[in-house]
Parts: structure tokens; C-alpha cells; sequence
């Protein structure tokens, strides 16, 4: 009876959000005060309502509401520490999104509407994180595309934010379409919506050699559905051009809705453990978004443009960090980048007025092979010198390396920009002392997020052949990518590489493709005939050719 009770107050955290999306139906216009004053309690009871879950899960591990639906399959709600870590970062984020906003907007004739859209977006996310049977964990997740559909189209004058809207929408229901094939097949093969049942099941089914013909499938779809909603490669082109919309949306995008495709994974991890190819798949797309995002986003020049290719890559290393099975560091990537995402946008604005007040010292390259190579080793060294520190087995925690293998490459930059240049032993000293900070902070909040969701992800085992295969032409491919990068200083006057440049700022044109295939480019239906079109064009011609003879007569 306790924990019902705990249970039901934790649902009292989207509840309140709820309530003031409603209340915003009667406050849409200017200076809503009473609707302000309650989206600020709102979000003071969402902090309070998830810090005391966590005192819960600490206390019962494992908590669940009671069932309401059919045949096993509708609502329940699940307290456990990867829902309490979710719901408190939610939480967090959702007060100073909505403590933005209250500024930000004030004075739009529409700002009571928006922050009740914002509060409808935050309720739909912590119902998704709170999920403990299949039927609600698919009705929200469809809450989430939903909400964030009505907040991207904020400002329906925009044709920028019509056309982000409209590939966002497009790829959204196939994300749905694909958790749904995916809901139905885990039902019909198990016969319960039950997440802990579910996992309870593979896990003994896994242990006793029985076969389940259906899971692989299912892994499949999760992880289509996965990549389809974090705006993986090649159906970014949405997620860098929603700048139409008020920043607390990209805030809110980038840093918390975002994240629901790793969440996914995550929270289905026992599922994905089963299979063979979603594993493969999460690795290879998730890694060759995550390289491909990271080099166009070296190359723009807009700051928002850049941290939508950032979140992209963001969101595919995490993916892919999935696909190892590396799920406590899936989740210390996706909680530290929401937060570091929240900050950068909501401060955007200002960041041009920092850099000119800073004092920044352009130290210059020197060009050195030998000090290139010394950089790489010193990096190197480090790193496997915390490895073992550590007590990290190879045999038995090769993608947990792997993954500390792109730190050893993001060091290696950092060493040789300090070794390879005229700023001396201070600088030198500086890059060993963060890359100290680095790694320390790397093994030491893995560790400690292992220890909080080893009881909902499955034990780290060894990649297979295929995996271990991507997995090594991913690490080469970054490699060559963080030595160009290293080697870049040298090459900015090459044309060959100047024309490269251009080509990826552009993002390769993927976008461009994608735009004609939804043919999202087409905003606007013509307002004449195109007969009567042409015709005008050629009146407008010969009025031009007039006016050019008379100036020439004159």
C-alpha cells in the first residue's frame, strides 16, 4: 500500500504540468501573471517530486503503481534508477527552461500559449521516462513528437520553422510506426505489457538457451525507432533547421526530447542484449552520424547551426555507445550533454559579447611531426595509465576501452595544440593538468553510474566479430579525422582542401536531398495560374528592355 502511495505522488510531477498546459487555454495572450506564477510552482514541485524518488528507489530499488487496462496492456507508472536519474535531470531542465521563458516571451500576444505548450512538452517526457507498460510508454512517446510539433510551428508565419516542422513530423510517424510494430510484436510473443515481466522473462529465457524467434525483429525496430527520433544520419536535416522557433524550444529539443532515442535504448536494454544486428546497426549508423556531424559542425560559421550539428553527433555516439553495450556510459554521455546543450543555447545570444570581452591568446602552430607524435604518446600513456588505475580488464571490457579510445583521440588534439606550439611549459602544463580532469572525471562518473543502473542494464560482454570489425573502422575513421584536424593549420591554404571545406559546411548536401524528397522546399501554393505567370514575366521583360533602350537613348 506504501508504495502505491509513492508511486501515484511521483505521477503528481507531469500532473502539475498538465494542469497549467490547461490553464494556459484561458491565459493564451500578454502577460499571463497567474499562469506564470504557477508554471514557476510547477516546476519547484517537479524538483521537489523528484528528489524524493530518488530517496525512494534508494530505499525499495524497484518500484511500481498499480495496472490500469486491458489483457495487461495500458498504464503504469516504474520508479527505478534509471527513471529517477531521468525525471530529476527533466526536472531541472524543465525550471530553467520555463524561468527563461517567462522573460524571454514577455510581452508576445501569444505568451501564455507557449509557456502551456512548453509545460506539455516537459509532462509528455516525464510520463515517457516514468513508463512501466508497453501501451503507456507508446502514448507517450507519440506525446512527445506531438508536443514539440506544436511548439516548433509556434510562429506559423515562418516558412523556415513550416519546413523543419514538416520533416520532423514525416520522420516522426515512421519513429512511431516502428515502436509500434515493435510494441505489438513484444505482446504477442510474451503475452504482457509489463516492462519488469518482459525483462524478467528474456533474462531467464537468455539464461536457459530458450530460443525467441521474434526478439531480434524487435531489437530492429527499437532501434529504428531510435535513430529515427534523435535525428541520426541521414534524417538530421530537421534537427539544424529549427531556428525559427523561440530559443526555450531549442533548449528544451536539444537537451531533453532529443534524448529519447537513447533513452529508448537504454530502458530496453535486456531487449537489445538478445540481438545480434540492432547492435551492429546502433554502432554503424550511430558512429558515422557521430563523425560526420563532428566534422561539418568544425566547419560553420552560425552558432546555433553548430550546435544542432553538435547534438546530432552527440546523439549518435551515444547510440552507438548503446550498440557496445556500454549502457552506464550511454547515460553518463546523454545526462552531462542535455545540461552542457541547455546551457550553450540558452545563452547563445550572449556568447558574442563574451568572446569579444575575453582575452583570448592565438598561440602559433609550429608543425612538428615529432612533437605531433609526442602529444599522441603522451595521450596515449595517460589514459592507460587510468585504464589500469582503474583495473579495467581488455578480455572482458573491450567497448568500455573502445569508447575511452575516442577520449584518447579528443586528448591527442589537446596535447598537440600545446606541445606543437610557441606557447611553452605553462600551456603544456595546462593541457596535461584538463586532460588529468578529463580523464579522471571519464572513469570515475562511469564507475559511479554503474553502480546506479547495475540492476537495469544487462552485465557488459564482449562485441562479436562483426561488431568488433565496425567497431575498429569507426576508431580508424576518427583517427584520420583528429589527424587531419591536428594537420589542418597546414592545410588551410590548399584549394583541394578548400573545396572540401565547402562541400561539408554544406553538410554534403544530404539536406538538400531530403528536402526534395518530402518536397518541403515547396512552402507555398502559386497565386496565378502558370500560364498567367509566364505572362507576366515576359510583360515584366519587355518593360526592362524599354527602360535599358531609353537610358542608353538618354
Amino acid at each position: 500500500m506504501l508504495q502505491n502511495l509513492l508511486t501515484f505522488l511521483t505521477l503528481v510531477s507531469p500532473v502539475v504540468f498538465i494542469l497549467t498546459a490547461i490553464v494556459s487555454w484561458f491565459q493564451p495572450g500578454i502577460r499571463p501573471f497567474f499562469l506564470k506564477k504557477l508554471a514557476t510552482a510547477a516546476s519547484i514541485i517537479s524538483i521537489s517530486i523528484a528528489a524524493l524518488s530518488g530517496f525512494f528507489v534508494a530505499n525499495y530499488s524497484l518500484l511500481e503503481s498499480p495496472f490500469y487496462g486491458i489483457a495487461d496492456l495500458g498504464f503504469s507508472i516504474r520508479l527505478d534508477a534509471l527513471s529517477v536519474i531521468m525525471l530529476n535531470m527533466i526536472a531541472l531542465l524543465g525550471f530553467i527552461v520555463i524561468r527563461f521563458s517567462l522573460n524571454y516571451l514577455d510581452g508576445d500576444s501569444r505568451h501564455g500559449t507557449f509557456i502551456g505548450r512548453l509545460a506539455a512538452a516537459i509532462a509528455s517526457v516525464q510520463l515517457l521516462v516514468l513508463s512501466g507498460n508497453l501501451g503507456i510508454l507508446f502514448i507517450s512517446w507519440v506525446l512527445t513528437s506531438m508536443s514539440l510539433h506544436r511548439l516548433l510551428v509556434f510562429y506559423k508565419e515562418r516558412p523556415g520553422a513550416i519546413i523543419a516542422a514538416r520533416k520532423k513530423f514525416i520522420v516522426a510517424r515512421l519513429g512511431d510506426v516502428s515502436l509500434l510494430a515493435a510494441a505489438i510484436l513484444l505482446y504477442s510473443q510474451f503475452g504482457t505489457g509489463n516492462l519488469e515481466v518482459l525483462f524478467q522473462t528474456i533474462k531467464s529465457n537468455l539464461a536457459t538457451g530458450i530460443s525467441m524467434p521474434g526478439i531480434e525483429l524487435v531489437a530492429v525496430l527499437l532501434a529504428s525507432a531510435a535513430i529515427l527520433k534523435s535525428a541520426q544520419f541521414p534524417t538530421h536535416g530537421w534537427l539544424i533547421e529549427v531556428m525559427e522557433t523561440p530559443t526555450p524550444v531549442s533548449a528544451l529539443l536539444h537537451a531533453g526530447l532529443l534524448n529519447a532515442g537513447p533513452f529508448l535504448i537504454i530502458r530496453m536494454a535486456f531487449v537489445m542484449d538478445a540481438s545480434t544486428y540492432a547492435s551492429a546497426i546502433l554502432i554503424g549508423i550511430g558512429g558515422f552520424t557521430a563523425l560526420f556531424a563532428s566534422v561539418v559542425f568544425l566547419t560553420q560559421t552560425s552558432v546555433k547551426t553548430a550546435l544542432g550539428y553538435s547534438s546530432v553527433a552527440h546523439m549518435g555516439f551515444s547510440l552507438m555507445t548503446c550498440g557496445l553495450g556500454v549502457y552506464p556510459a550511454a547515460m553518463l554521455h546523454l545526462v552531462s550533454h542535455s545540461f552542457y546543450k541547455a546551457h550553450s543555447f540558452l545563452s547563445s545570444g550572449s556568447v558574442i559579447e563574451v568572446i569579444r570581452a575575453s582575452n583570448v591568446i592565438n598561440y602559433k602552430r609550429i608543425g612538428s611531426p615529432i612533437r605531433i607524435l609526442m602529444g599522441a604518446l603522451l595521450a596515449l600513456v595517460l589514459y592507460s595509465g587510468f585504464a589500469m588505475l582503474w583495473g579495467i580488464d581488455p578480455q572482458k571490457e573491450l567497448s568500455l576501452l573502445a569508447i575511452g579510445a575516442i577520449i584518447i583521440l579528443g586528448l591527442t588534439r589537446l596535447f598537440t595544440s600545446a606541445i606543437d606550439s610557441n606557447g611553452g611549459m605553462k600551456l603544456i602544463s595546462r593541457a596535461i593538468a584538463l586532460s588529468m580532469l578529463v580523464t579522471l572525471s571519464f572513469f570515475t562518473l562511469e564507475s559511479g553510474a554503474h553502480f546506479l543502473l547495475s540492476s537495469q542494464v544487462p552485465e557488459l560482454t564482449q562485441p562479436n566479430l562483426f561488431e568488433s570489425i565496425l567497431l575498429g573502422i569507426m576508431l580508424i575513421a576518427f583517427g584520420i579525422t583528429v589527424f587531419i584536424q591536428i594537420l589542418a593549420p597546414t592545410l588551410s591554404s590548399n584549394p583541394a582542401y578548400l573545396a572540401m571545406s565547402v562541400h561539408i559546411r554544406n553538410g554534403l548536401y544530404i539536406n538538400t536531398i531530403f528536402d526534395r524528397m518530402v518536397r518541403s522546399l515547396y512552402t507555398h501554393k502559386p497565386l496565378q495560374h502558370p500560364a498567367l505567370i509566364s505572362k507576366s514575366v515576359r510583360q515584366k521583360s519587355r518593360q526592362e528592355e524599354t527602360l535599358e533602350k531609353t537610358l542608353a537613348e538618354a
